[in-house]
């Protein structure tokens, strides 16, 4: 059963100003495209509409989930979220193994939540196995004399107290640049899950953590972090820190409310998912994701995917659409034409999720007299679901490069 304070809505879907999304909420909402380019969604008189953007946003207490959805196809939100959940799994982009599978299928439980849990369970195996200690250098005052005397601080600071010294000097403590950064995400976390049951436990892990300084955390912050052996095994809780923390708009509606928007583009998610999914098969071909080739004037060109099985090469350019029973646009065709020219490829395909896979016909672009095996194109329709229309095809990288070859 759905949460009182959840609203689910699928991508390019309208959600009009009523019931549990309020004004207040749309206001928030349209700060938070502003800050964003206006790229999240189309603002309209009541209401909001979703472009291809997935994820959740929460603010003022609601949470709204945007979930993927093929035109046409099965309108089950549950299904859809399990499907969005294995997918940002599968391109590593979340990490569920640790949560409940049973709460995730029957929704008692969103998105936010999955990586709000997974953060909190890689920070609980942090303290477990030892939170490490970092020197640092700290100027203020000091009983003793000890590291560089500041005597200009010192002049001003302690012509009273003579038994003081203003010294920069280095530290050796865990109130570092690292539990800081941990700290802030804790402390989102902690505003985010207010009755909800990850409340208790964040509250259990901040009091297992440290004392350290709160400072403002930004992208460059993250560039700041030492990277070493011993701070190797932070990786995945900073990485998940650095998501909350670069997503999180404090005080971007009018009032005290706070806001957390996790959104992906569908169209990157979908070629990043058939990449992963292809690396996976067990064919003997090489996978390359974002291959580069110099264009004209300093200006390169990058197919989504190449293949390469030793004899010959594949181009595969996603797109996240239906394209039903229309044709591809000019422009892509003429892509897919400078990709098999560039990368002397044989077959170039656009791929498409579908309600139902059907194998792709290969075929040839007008023949050109400059190339004698003139190169070709298709449109592959695939669906990302198994037979049993519930859960995830595991094996659809294997379809679409037996596509290749066997065609």
């Amino acid at each position: 059963m759905l949460k009182e304070n959840t609203i689910q809505v699928f991508e390019h879907s309208f959600l009009p100003i009523r019931g549990k999304f309020e004004e207040r909420h749309f206001v928030a909402l349209s700060k938070l495209n502003a800050l964003h380019d206006y790229q999240y969604f189309d603002l309209r008189h009541n209401g909001i509409k979703f472009k291809q953007f997935v994820g959740v946003i929460q603010v003022a207490g609601l949470t709204i989930e945007i979930l993927p959805k093929i035109d046409n196809h099965n309108g089950d939100e549950a299904l859809w979220q399990k499907a969005l959940i294995e997918m940002l799994h599968v391109t590593k982009k979340l990490k569920v193994q640790k949560v409940d599978q049973a709460n995730v299928n029957s929704q008692n439980i969103h998105l936010l939540d999955l990586y709000f849990e997974w953060f909190l369970n890689e920070v609980q195996l942090l303290i477990h196995h030892g939170l490490i200690k970092q020197y640092y250098k700290e100027t203020n005052n000091v009983k003793a004399l000890k590291g560089k005397l500041e005597f200009a601080g010192h002049i001003s600071k302690n012509l009273v107290h003579k038994e003081r010294f203003y010294t920069t000097h280095q530290v050796y403590e865990k109130d570092h640049i690292v539990h800081q950064i941990l700290f802030k995400a804790l402390d989102i976390v902690e505003k985010c899950t207010k009755g909800n049951y990850l409340y208790s436990k964040c509250k259990t892990v901040q009091l297992d953590f440290p004392e350290v300084k709160k400072i403002s955390v930004t992208e460059a912050t993250f560039s700041k972090i030492p990277k070493t052996r011993k701070t190797a095994p932070y990786e995945t809780a900073l990485a998940i820190s650095k998501f909350i923390i670069l997503n999180f708009a404090p005080n971007i509606s009018s009032g005290s409310e706070n806001m957390l928007a996790l959104l992906f583009d569908m169209n990157s998610l979908w070629e990043q998912y058939i990449l992963a999914r292809l690396k996976q098969s067990n064919r003997e071909i090489t996978v390359y994701g974002q291959q580069s080739n110099q264009f004209w004037n300093g200006i390169s060109i990058r197919p989504d995917i190449v293949l390469d099985n030793g004899l010959d090469k594949f181009i595969i350019d996603t797109k996240w659409k239906n394209i039903s029973y229309n044709n591809p646009s000019t422009h892509d065709l003429r892509q897919m034409y400078v990709y098999n020219d560039y990368w002397v490829s044989t077959k170039a395909m656009l791929l498409y999720p579908s309600n139902e896979t059907e194998v792709p016909e290969f075929k040839h672009f007008e023949k050109n007299s400059s190339r004698q095996n003139q190169h070709q194109c298709a449109l592959g329709k695939i669906s990302i679901f198994d037979k049993d229309e519930t859960t995830l095809n595991k094996n659809i990288g294997d379809c679409i490069i037996d596509w290749f070859i066997k065609s």
